[in-house]
């Protein structure tokens, strides 16, 4: 079966393209390469028959020429092509409207027109917003507190609006925060600098580079955010229980993914510390804009509908990056 996966060349989209090759899949990959890479995909194409188009979700009519010229009609689609920076969105809001919100729905359109109606999107717990009960569950407020995750929200009601309407099928997937690398060491996070607190300790525990604390004093514990990080393979496992979830009947739903527990910026930067066995020096760098003070998932749904649950510890998640960044301690170059 075919599937479509746009912004496979990114960090998250990558392993997604691996996994389902694995499970054997024919895969097309749609991605700008704007902030995603040709190298991976290059890499992939050895387990499996993949496909990798240059093009953007804004050009509409590139979008039909590719479910035409890749007989894609009836496809399944994993969307992932986003921006996803929390600062830049509370400074370039345009930028993220114009390309979550309108690439999105330029996407649906097309699928709508060749009858590919079954989607599993990438959303964020940063629609959310602050909590006001922890664990977060699916029927928690929604109430974000940046455009980041304002456009993703409002992605989501285009798509629910699609289902109710034109019979789309879908699962919408609220990520927490994402971590680890590919467990073979072969691809990984390639962002310069990456946005995700994990990667940055390990790149500072390895001497990459000079490691910043991001963040500001918050209401927490030991006065840093208290986040919930779930490892990118585990991540992408319940993709592909998300799409044959739809392919096997089941209906439209939003679920949350994460770990399941929340753990603040000190203790995840003390534990990167125990697993290399170094002290990172750490500086105190310009806060981010449009941060909250906790957040972490109820995962009981994912379990229920999706029968799946995390496999891999945070220990785990620093041992592959460490594996990732010790051989590719540039990231990919193109």
């Amino acid at each position: 079966m075919k599937i479509l996966i746009t912004g496979g060349g990114g960090y998250i989209g990558s392993h997604a393209v691996k996994l389902f090759l694995k499970n054997g899949h024919e895969v097309v990959v749609y991605d700008n390469l704007k902030r995603g890479y040709r190298e991976p995909l290059e890499k992939l194409k050895s387990y499996g028959k993949l496909d990798c188009v240059k093009g953007d979700l804004l050009d509409r009519n590139k979008l039909n020429e590719l479910f035409t010229d890749y007989r894609l009609a009836g496809a399944g689609v994993l969307h992932f092509a986003a921006l996803c920076l929390v600062n830049e969105s509370m400074e370039q809001p345009e930028l993220y409207f114009r390309n979550n919100m309108c690439g999105t729905l330029n996407l649906l359109e097309a699928m709508r027109t060749h009858n590919a109606k079954e989607l599993v999107f990438s959303s964020t717990c940063a629609v959310y917003g602050e909590s006001e009960y922890l664990p977060i569950d699916e029927n928690h407020p929604t109430n974000p507190t940046n455009p980041y995750g304002e456009s993703k929200l409002m992605t989501e009601k285009m798509i629910q609006w699609f289902g109710r309407i034109h019979d789309f099928n879908y699962v919408i997937l609220r990520y927490f925060n994402v971590c680890g690398a590919d467990s073979d060491g072969e691809i990984g996070d390639s962002k310069k600098p990456s946005q995700l607190l994990m990667q940055n300790a390990v790149r500072g525990a390895l001497g990459i580079d000079e490691f910043e604390l991001t963040c500001g004093k918050v209401d927490t514990p030991d006065g840093t955010p208290i986040r919930d990080y779930i490892d990118v393979e585990d991540l992408v496992r319940a993709h592909l229980a998300a799409y044959n979830h739809i392919k096997n009947g089941g209906q439209s739903e939003i679920i949350n993914l994460g770990n399941g527990s929340g753990y603040s910026v000190k203790e995840i930067v003390s534990m990167v510390e125990d697993v290399c066995g170094v002290k990172i020096d750490s500086k105190q760098g310009t806060p981010r804009k449009g941060e909250y003070a906790k957040v972490y998932a109820d995962i009981t749904k994912a379990n229920k509908v999706l029968n799946w649950k995390p496999e891999k510890s945070l220990e785990d998640s620093v041992l592959s990056l460490k594996k990732w960044y010790e051989g590719h301690p540039n990231g990919w170059q193109s």
